[in-house]
Formats: C-alpha cells, structure tokens, sequence
C-alpha cells in the first residue's frame, strides 16, 4: 500500500498572531489576553521569526525579574490557555511604566520546517527539540505554525 505524502502545509494552521520584539510587555500581556492565547511567535519587521514568548516568560519577568534564557520557551511545551481562564489572563498585569519589551524576555530559539517538510520531518523536530510546536516557513518568512494537536488527526486515522 503506498502512502500519500502528508506535508506541513496541508496541517498547519494558517494566519499565525504574531508580536514584535519591541513591543512593551504590557502591550504583549494585553495582546494575549485579547486573543485567549498563550504564546506567540516574534517575528522581525520583514516577518521572519526571531524568537517566541509566552505567558510565562511574563509571569518569569514578574518574579524572578530577568528570564533565563537557557529554558527551552514554555510556548513551545505548555498551552497554559488550558489551565489560565481569559479573566484570569488579565491579571498577569504589568505596569504601563514597565519598560521591559518583548525582546528582553524572550526567547530566541526558532524551530522551524518549511512547507513540503513530511509530517514525519515534523514530528522528528517536536521530538528532537522536545517541543509542542513548530514554525512552517517559506523563504525564512513565517506562513504558519504547526502543533502537536495538529498531527493527532494523522495519528489516529492511521
């Protein structure tokens, strides 16, 4: 029986939210919020990803004051909207006097495939980097994403 080549972009979700690097962190804390969304990608001015934060790289700047970038980024292994009401999302609130931007708390780690990778190519890259989602790209510029919960359609239809 021969198998069709399932690629990343037949899986992947289109239309990504992303942030930027300068962006203030309550500016990202609100943008979250708005969206019900526990990460996003950041991407540089040209649309190429550059880094990825999540709620909590924030909750990380409130209590220790400086993140630790050496921690593979919680938007890759956690989807904390599960666990975090949107109400409850507006209370990880900074202060509009914080100057601390989106580029000094994230990380700048990018995992990425492009669109003809085979969904196996996908898999091995969230197993390597031990990761829940990856970025698909076209001439290193950011088209989608792709995350566990994309490839368990495939799995189970198998």
């Amino acid at each position: 029986m021969t198998r069709m080549k399932v690629t990343a972009a037949q899986v992947m979700t289109g239309n990504v939210l992303t942030v930027r690097a300068d962006w203030p962190v309550n500016q990202l804390v609100d943008f979250l919020a708005d969206h019900a969304i526990s990460g996003a990608p950041v991407v540089s001015s040209g649309q190429e990803p550059i880094g990825v934060v999540s709620l909590t790289d924030v909750a990380r700047m409130g209590a220790l004051g400086e993140k630790d970038k050496s921690d593979v980024p919680a938007f890759y292994r956690h989807d904390l909207a599960r666990f975090i009401a949107r109400d409850e999302m507006h209370g990880l609130h900074v202060t509009a006097e914080s100057q601390t931007t989106v580029g000094d708390i994230m990380t700048p780690m990018v995992f990425s495939v492009t669109e003809d990778a085979s969904v196996q190519e996908v898999a091995e890259a969230m197993l390597t980097g031990r990761i829940h989602r990856v970025f698909v790209t076209r001439d290193g510029k950011l088209v989608g994403i792709i995350s566990a919960m994309d490839l368990l359609p495939l799995v189970r239809d198998l």
